[in-house]
């Protein structure tokens, strides 16, 4: 039998009011978030200018180039970035049942860092450069793209098969990611040590994870692929609010838990992959996001997927504005910020045990 919202009770509308005015105003802070980041830098646009460059009645054809040429795209890229990786989160610990999930944590993002660095440096797939801003240029980011993902698809496989063992508890399967990032971590040290110079500066560059080296073009891949994965995540979002309840009962709600865990752990993979290969690693974003949004709004995944995406693009927006202002004119990449954050949250949710 259908309700009409008249004949829903008042107390379940107020529960649902109050998740979408988060969820609105998140969109708005978000929307806010890119303006600023827009805004602020070296040279400082005021944000009504902003407004006019994008629509097109710009004054200044200097602030014309920053803006399109350089602030937009990485402030978009940030946002993308920041949404992949919330999103991937936010369904990793649904789809594992594990709070402490996250494509870092689980040694997922080393995995295709390896890859891309293989990719870039064995297969060619990259050029390598001296100059800071692009220490390595994707010049086929499908194939760098493909190989980062087979090497996600491994240690997706391995997590897969540690959460099948009887007796993997949370506390368990991070290990195994914490393997799993050692690994995967020597390998791209064993790759640096036979790198020339240059190739050894560009390498290590890129593995510290930043948004501004991406161009429309990178950004586009990102966009599409997010886009994507965030459609298929919302749209099975009754099926993880059915695992969240236990696998027993998600069968016994007509949910196919292996194809449903499996779909997704290889499309989170995807996004990790695709981001990791044209950004480098960005650690904790996928952690700490839906924490956040948890804690505010609750475990419905109705609301806590939608929302997460929206925190994970605030997050990685504020992140690479700040580190863009905190030793201007210097620039930080953003994934020593996230670090900085996730790190001290990751301890927290440990000593609690990693339990919801």
């Amino acid at each position: 039998m259908h309700l009409n919202e008249s004949e829903l009770p008042e107390g379940y509308l107020n529960y649902v009011w109050k998740k979408m005015i988060f969820l609105i105003g998140s969109l708005l802070f978000l929307i806010f978030s890119i303006a600023f980041s827009v805004s602020v830098g070296a040279v400082n646009i005021p944000l009504p200018e902003v407004f006019k460059v994008l629509i097109g009645n710009a004054q200044s054809s200097t602030w014309h180039t920053i803006i399109w040429n350089i602030r937009l795209p990485q402030a978009l890229t940030g946002v993308a970035a920041g949404i992949g990786l919330g999103v991937a989160g936010v369904a990793m610990q649904s789809i594992l049942r594990n709070p402490l999930a996250s494509p870092f944590t689980l040694g997922i993002s080393n995995a295709g860092a390896f890859g891309a660095a293989f990719s870039v440096m064995i297969l060619g797939t990259g050029t390598m450069r001296s100059r800071a801003m692009d220490a390595i240029v994707i010049n086929n980011p499908y194939t760098t793209t493909i190989v980062a993902f087979i090497f996600c698809l491994l240690a997706t496989a391995f997590i897969l098969g540690i959460a099948h063992m009887k007796k993997a508890s949370p506390e368990v399967m991070i290990l195994a990611g914490v393997a799993l990032s050692s690994l995967f971590t020597a390998g791209t040290m064993f790759l640096q040590f036979f790198a020339d110079d240059v190739q050894l500066a560009a390498v290590v560059f890129w593995s510290f994870g930043d948004v501004a080296r991406a161009d429309w073009r990178e950004l586009s891949i990102i966009s599409i692929v997010v886009i994507l994965a965030a459609i298929y995540f919302f749209i099975n979002r009754w099926n993880y609010n059915a695992i969240d309840a236990g696998d027993d009962t998600a069968l016994g709600l007509g949910v196919d838990v292996t194809r449903i865990r499996l779909i997704g752990m290889i499309v989170s993979s995807l996004v990790t992959a695709v981001i990791v290969a044209f950004l480098g690693v960005i650690g904790f974003v996928g952690l700490v996001c839906p924490h956040i949004v948890r804690i505010l709004i609750g475990d419905d995944n109705r609301f806590l997927i939608p929302g997460s995406i929206l925190m994970g693009g605030i997050l990685l927006s504020l992140s690479d504005t700040a580190a863009r202002l905190i030793v201007a004119p210097h620039v930080l990449p953003v994934a020593i910020l996230t670090a900085f954050m996730g790190a001290p949250i990751f301890i927290f949710l440990l000593i609690k045990g990693g339990r919801r």
